[in-house]
């Protein structure tokens, strides 16, 4: 009777000592977790200030700007409501400058994505002497923009520049390359091509170099063409960079305004205004802010509703194994 007592007892006094070492480790692990996430936030700040500093503000103030008229130093000077968009909507200027964003996007990014499979190929089955053409052909990654324009500019010199020149020898006449209103947009994105092409040889290279070639080998003793092991099986393996790279060179295309600002400054004749240009010069040539940002609204909306068909309709086609 008594050792049952003392045995209850000791079971009273014991539970809750162990109530408090069992709940201690939970406690522990919490705080250290509050600890970490905590850190983890703190290194966070800096990029999220960043963001909000260079990309949140500024898009939530064209938002604004986008219902406002404006005076020439940006001040808001009387509220526009939707009259800024009917505007825009009714401009045969904004369905012209679509329209060449348009074939503008047409011209270089499947010229791009193709060059870039091409050279990536090439220099994959070249062996020897391949660095010398990696370097060659990833040499545009190393250029900015405006060091590209002024470099081509020189090229179509209709005088001085080395392809009227090469033109003339072989016994055809000299083309204005950015004067002619036929040949500006063709000439832009012929230089958009060389300066773009960098980054998807680079990409598509690594691609190449990542498949599996027992794949290709056993293709190639079951009597497959060299055409069909590229086109049935280093195609679809290749889909995702692929994807990728469409998505990528859309926006930027749909971006592009350096070379144009340098080469052609939307002409002649407005046959290289695309719509990014179109908002510089309404913004800071015009000084209406007003306009300039219902314009970035609707390209960013553009862009938006691009990306999300590419996702849906492309992104059913790409092959992840």
């Amino acid at each position: 009777m008594s050792s049952s007592l003392y045995s209850d007892k000791s079971k009273s006094v014991l539970s809750p000592v162990s109530k408090i070492s069992a709940g201690t480790p939970i406690a522990a692990g919490k705080l250290r977790r509050m600890r970490e996430h905590l850190l983890g936030y703190l290194f966070l700040a800096p990029s999220v200030a960043i963001f909000i500093l260079f990309f949140f503000y500024p898009m939530a103030r064209s938002v604004y700007l986008s219902f406002q008229l404006t005076d020439p130093r940006g001040r808001v000077a009387a509220y526009a409501g939707w009259d800024n968009y009917s505007r825009m909507m009714e401009s045969s200027a904004f369905w012209n400058s679509l329209w060449i964003t348009v074939k503008f996007t047409l011209m270089t990014v499947p010229a791009g994505l193709v060059l870039g499979l091409l050279c990536a190929s090439l220099v994959h089955a070249a062996g020897k002497g391949s660095k010398l053409f990696r370097l060659i052909f990833s040499l545009p990654l190393a250029l900015s923009v405006g060091t590209a324009s002024i470099l081509w500019m020189i090229l179509y010199h209709p005088s001085l520049g080395m392809l009227n020149y090469l033109l003339g020898q072989i016994g055809f006449g000299q083309i204005q390359w950015l004067t002619d209103p036929g040949a500006a947009l063709g000439s832009v994105s012929l230089m958009t091509i060389w300066m773009n092409s960098g980054f998807p040889f680079v990409l598509l290279l690594a691609a190449i170099q990542g498949l599996d070639n027992d794949v290709m080998d056993s293709s190639r003793i079951d009597g497959a063409s060299m055409w069909r092991i590229f086109f049935s099986i280093k195609l679809p393996l290749l889909s995702p960079t692929l994807f990728f790279l469409a998505v990528v060179s859309i926006m930027s295309a749909f971006q592009s305004f350096g070379q144009i600002n340098i080469l052609t400054k939307g002409g002649p004749a407005g046959s290289t205004d695309v719509l990014v240009y179109s908002i510089y010069r309404e913004a800071f040539i015009n000084y209406q802010f007003g306009t300039g940002s219902a314009l970035a609204i609707v390209l960013f909306i553009l862009m938006l509703l691009l990306t999300a068909v590419q996702f849906l309709v492309l992104g059913k086609k790409v092959h992840y194994q």
